[in-house]
C-alpha cells in the first residue's frame, strides 16, 4: 500500500511527459504511485509510461471528460491522497510532493492545489495569468470564492468517494469538487511553496476553444452566467494594459527570454482577444458542445507539428492540424524522412506541378520515410498499433480506365504524397490510404527503410527495361549517368541483379562512395559507346544530350532523372542506331513489394550517415547540395526510440 497516488492524464503528451517523470523520481517523498489514464494517445505516450513503470490504463477517445478520466485513474489508485498533476508540467522542486499533500493531514481540508508558473514557451499573457492567480503566499479558500486547479493538486479519496469528479462537465471539474465540499464546510487550501512550471504550448486557435470550453462548464456549474459577460470584457481590457505595461518591464516573466518587446506586445494582444472571444462565446452559445462531435473538436485539439511550405522560398516547422483518419487509412508515425532533390524543387518553386497549376501550396512535403502504425481506420484489416512501415508516393484513384489497366501515373485523380495534393512525412504523423502502405518485416532498420520508396522507382524503371535488355546475357554492361543518391542506389541495385557497373558523375566526392563497391567510376562519358544499358539520373539536358549521342548502336537507355527541360536535338541519332529510349517515374504496389525484398541484400549504410532532426530540417537541406554528402536522413522518431518495440515484437 503507498500514502499517495499521482494521476497523470494524457493524451499525445510524448514531448513533455519524460521530464514529469525524471522530476518525480527527483521527490524527497516517495511514499507514491503513478497511474497514467491514457486517452487514446496516437504517439510514444503509453509507452513513455510503461518504460517508467506506472500503471496504464487506457479509456476510448469517445468516452472521454476530465472528470470521467480522473475517476478511473483514482478507482485504480491505491492511496488515500489522490494528486492529480497535467503531464505537461515539471515540478519546480524536490519537495512539490511532500508540500502539496501536507494540507490534506488536516481533517478540515478537502482539497491542495498548487503554485503553477509559465515557461519561456509560454504566451506571456498566460504567464502574467500565472503570477496574479498563483501568488507567492499560501492561502484558505473560503466561500464564495471557489477555485481550484486540478493540472497540480490534490484530494482526499475518502472524500472523492462520496462525491467523485462530476463526468459531464466540459472542464472545471476541480472548482466544481472544491465548491462542493466548501459548501459544505471544508477548506481549499492553496499551496505556494507546491509550484509547477505549466507548458502551454497552443495554436491561437486551441486557446480559444481552451477558454470556451471552460465557459462553458463554467455556465454549468452555475458560477457564471451570461450576466458575467460585462465583467469579463472589464477585466481582460484591463489585464490586457497591465501586460502592456509589463511588456516594458518584465522582470520575472520567462517569456521575455523568447520574445522581444514588439513581439510582446503582438502576442499579449492575441492572447487577450482568443482568451476573451472563448469566454464570451463559451457563455452565449445556447447549446454549446452537446454532440460528441463537437465535444470532440473542443477536447482533443491537440495538434501535430509539421515542416510546411506555404510557397517558393516560405517554409518553417509549424503546428499543423492532426490528420483525419477515414475509415480506410492508416495513420503513421514518422520515423525517419529521406531528404530528396523533389523537396528542395518544392521549396525553390521549381516544380513542374506548380508552374504548370495542376499543384498549389501550402503542402508538407515528404515522400521517402518510413515509420509505424499509430492508429488504423475502423475497415482497415491486416494492419496493427506498432507495425512498421513504409508508404508509396503516386496514389491513383484505382477506378479511372488508366487505373484499371495499370496505368497509374495516367490517373487524373492521382495524388503524390508530400509532392502534389497530399501532406507529406516533414511531420510527425501522416496519413495514407490503406492500399498504399506496405508493412515492413519485424526487426527492419527503420532509418535504411526510408530509402524503400526510391528503391522502387529504380526497379520500376528498370522493369520497363527488361524486355529491351533480356538479349544482352552475356557482357550485362550498365553505365549510370549521375552518381547522386538516386544514382548510387540504381548502380546497387543493377550490381544486385548481376550487371557489370560503372557510375559515371562529375564530382570525385560523389564517386568516392561507390570505393570498393565493386562497382567502377568514371568522370569520362566519351566511353559510353562500351556499355549495352544506360542510366540517366541527373535530370541535366546537356548530359542527356551526350548520352544519346555518344551511347553505343543498340543501347537502351533509360530517363530516370527528372527535369530535362527543352532541348533542340535530331532524333536521326536514336532511329538511324536502334536505340531504345525508356521513360520512368514513380512506381506501383508490385515495384514496393519488390523494393522491400531486395533492402537487406544493399549496402546503404553511406546514405543514412547524415543525420538531422526535425527541427534541423533546413540545415538539413543545405547539406544535402554538399558534394560530399550522399542523404540527409531526417530523424522524426529515430529507430533507437523504437528499439523496445523491436525487443518486444522479437
Amino acid at each position: 500500500m503507498v500514502e499517495t497516488s499521482i494521476i497523470i492524464r494524457t493524451y499525445n503528451e510524448e514531448k513533455h511527459l519524460p521530464r514529469l517523470f525524471d522530476a518525480l523520481e527527483q521527490q524527497n517523498y516517495r511514499d507514491f504511485e503513478n497511474i497514467v489514464v491514457d486517452s487514446g494517445s496516437l504517439d510514444r505516450s503509453r509507452d513513455i509510461a510503461e518504460e517508467r513503470h506506472a500503471e496504464l490504463h487506457r479509456i476510448g477517445k469517445q468516452d472521454f471528460t476530465f472528470g470521467y478520466s480522473l475517476n478511473v485513474g483514482i478507482r485504480a489508485a491505491k492511496g488515500k491522497f489522490i494528486v492529480m498533476v497535467s503531464a505537461h508540467t515539471e515540478p519546480v522542486d524536490q519537495d512539490w510532493l511532500e508540500n502539496l499533500i501536507a494540507p490534506l493531514r488536516d481533517e478540515n481540508v478537502a482539497m491542495s492545489y498548487g503554485r503553477q508558473l509559465g515557461v519561456p514557451e509560454s504566451k506571456f499573457g498566460e504567464a502574467e495569468d500565472f503570477l496574479r492567480i498563483f501568488g507567492p503566499d499560501s492561502l484558505a479558500m473560503r466561500p464564495p470564492k471557489f477555485f481550484a486547479n486540478n493540472a497540480n493538486s490534490a484530494v482526499k479519496r475518502e472524500l472523492w468517494e462520496k462525491y467523485p469528479f462530476d463526468e459531464k462537465l466540459t472542464g472545471l471539474e476541480d472548482i466544481d469538487f472544491a465548491k462542493y465540499w466548501m459548501e459544505r464546510g471544508y477548506q481549499v487550501q492553496y499551496q505556494a511553496n507546491a509550484g509547477i512550471y505549466h507548458i502551454h504550448e497552443e495554436t491561437w486557435p486551441q486557446v480559444h476553444r481552451r477558454y470556451f470550453r471552460e465557459a462553458v462548464a463554467a455556465r454549468r456549474i452555475g458560477i457564471k452566467g451570461r450576466r458575467n459577460i460585462p465583467g469579463e470584457i472589464l477585466r481582460e481590457i484591463a489585464w490586457t494594459a497591465w501586460d502592456f505595461a509589463r511588456a516594458f518591464n518584465p522582470t520575472n516573466n520567462p517569456v521575455s527570454e523568447r520574445l522581444n518587446l514588439s513581439q510582446r506586445l503582438y502576442e499579449i494582444s492575441l492572447f487577450r482577444s482568443h482568451k476573451l472571444m472563448g469566454t464570451v462565446q463559451g457563455l452565449l452559445e445556447p447549446h454549446p458542445m452537446e454532440t460528441r462531435a463537437e465535444a470532440e473538436e473542443y477536447l482533443f485539439d491537440r495538434g501535430a507539428e509539421g515542416v510546411v511550405i506555404s510557397g517558393p522560398g516560405k517554409a518553417a516547422l509549424s503546428p499543423i492540424d492532426f490528420p483525419e483518419v477515414k475509415p480506410g487509412d492508416i495513420l503513421i508515425r514518422v520515423a525517419h524522412v529521406a531528404v530528396c532533390a523533389t523537396d528542395l524543387e518544392l521549396f525553390a518553386g521549381n516544380l513542374g506541378y506548380y508552374k504548370s497549376g495542376m499543384a498549389s501550396y501550402p503542402i508538407v512535403p515528404g515522400h521517402e520515410f518510413s515509420g509505424r502504425v499509430a492508429a488504423v481506420g475502423q475497415n482497415v484489416e491486416g494492419f496493427a498499433e506498432g507495425d512498421p512501415v513504409v508508404a508509396e508516393c503516386i496514389q491513383s484513384c484505382g477506378a479511372c480506365a488508366p487505373c484499371k489497366n495499370g496505368n497509374f501515373i495516367g490517373c487524373a485523380d492521382r495524388t503524390e504524397l508530400g509532392v502534389m495534393g497530399r501532406n507529406g512525412a516533414y511531420a510527425r504523423y501522416v496519413v495514407v490510404p490503406a492500399p498504399f502502405v506496405h508493412r515492413l518485416p519485424n526487426g527492419v532498420d527503420l532509418r535504411k527503410a526510408a530509402l524503400v520508396e526510391p528503391i522502387a522507382v529504380t526497379l520500376k524503371g528498370l522493369r520497363r527495361m527488361t524486355p529491351m535488355v533480356s538479349r544482352y546475357t552475356a557482357k550485362r554492361r550498365a553505365a549510370v549517368v549521375g552518381a547522386g543518391p538516386l544514382g548510387n542506389i540504381v548502380a546497387k541495385v543493377l550490381q544486385v541483379k548481376g550487371f557489370q557497373v560503372t557510375a559515371f558523375d562529375r564530382s570525385p566526392e560523389r564517386l568516392e562512395f561507390l570505393k570498393n563497391t565493386g562497382i567502377e567510376s568514371s568522370m569520362d562519358l566519351e566511353t559510353l559507346d562500351q556499355f549495352d544499358v544506360v542510366v540517366e539520373v541527373t535530370g541535366n539536358r546537356d548530359a542527356l544530350d551526350t548520352v544519346l549521342r555518344n551511347s553505343a548502336a543498340g543501347a537502351t537507355i533509360l530517363l530516370i532523372g527528372l527535369p530535362y527541360g527543352e532541348k533542340t536535338f535530331s532524333f536521326e541519332t536514336i532511329a538511324a542506331y536502334d536505340k531504345a529510349v525508356i521513360g520512368t517515374v514513380g512506381s506501383t504496389k508490385k515495384d514496393f513489394e519488390a523494393a522491400i525484398e531486395i533492402l537487406p541484400k544493399l549496402d546503404l549504410s553511406a546514405h543514412t550517415i547524415h543525420r538531422r532532426s526535425l527541427n534541423e530540417f533546413s540545415e538539413a537541406w543545405n547539406d544535402s547540395k554538399k558534394p560530399d554528402v550522399l542523404k540527409v536522413i531526417i530523424d522524426v522518431y529515430p529507430d533507437d526510440l523504437d528499439a523496445q518495440k523491436i525487443d518486444k515484437a522479437a
